[in-house]
């Protein structure tokens, strides 16, 4: 009977915990956008891209996913699943943004990139026309020593 009320009572503490704590521990690269600097989280593998920002509640500002794919191609995101509005931009090789779209959600509308891609960058939507940010701006933070996989890359 303890152990039911113990995890009873651990599954409300989760339940309450705030929905970005919940997910899972996918490492984390700031990033320089202009200005501006955004924490993210690296979604580097196919589920972890698969899953993205599904069933959040919410996402603190400055905070976004950066989308890392295997090879340069033309993507699309689409929202299933995904509770709250983002803006994704798409960025080249050199982590420069190729273009910006707004997505409404829980939606399957296609989100493509208008020429050749390496990452995406999902944040809140708004969020980089808010700040002026549009295509021609480029990142810093993705390659070398800073880049996903450098040592500047953290789980949290």
């Amino acid at each position: 009977m303890r152990r039911a009320i113990a995890f009873a009572g651990a599954a409300l503490l989760l339940a309450a915990a705030p929905a970005h704590a919940q997910q899972s521990a996918l490492p984390e690269l700031q990033l320089n956008v202009g200005m501006y600097v955004v924490q993210a989280e690296v979604a580097d593998q196919e589920p972890t891209r698969m899953e993205g920002l599904m069933r959040r509640r919410s996402m603190p500002q400055n905070h976004g996913m950066l989308f890392v794919f295997d090879r340069p191609d033309k993507y699309c995101m689409w929202m299933k699943n995904t509770l709250i509005p983002l803006s994704v931009a798409f960025l080249n090789e050199a982590g420069t943004i190729i273009n910006i779209a707004d997505m409404r959600p829980q939606t399957e509308d296609a989100h493509c990139s208008a020429g050749t891609a390496r990452y995406a960058l999902e944040m809140n939507r708004g969020w980089f026309a808010q700040r002026g940010i549009g295509a021609g701006v480029r990142l810093r933070g993705l390659h070398g020593p800073h880049g996903p996989h450098g040592p500047h890359a953290r789980s949290p």
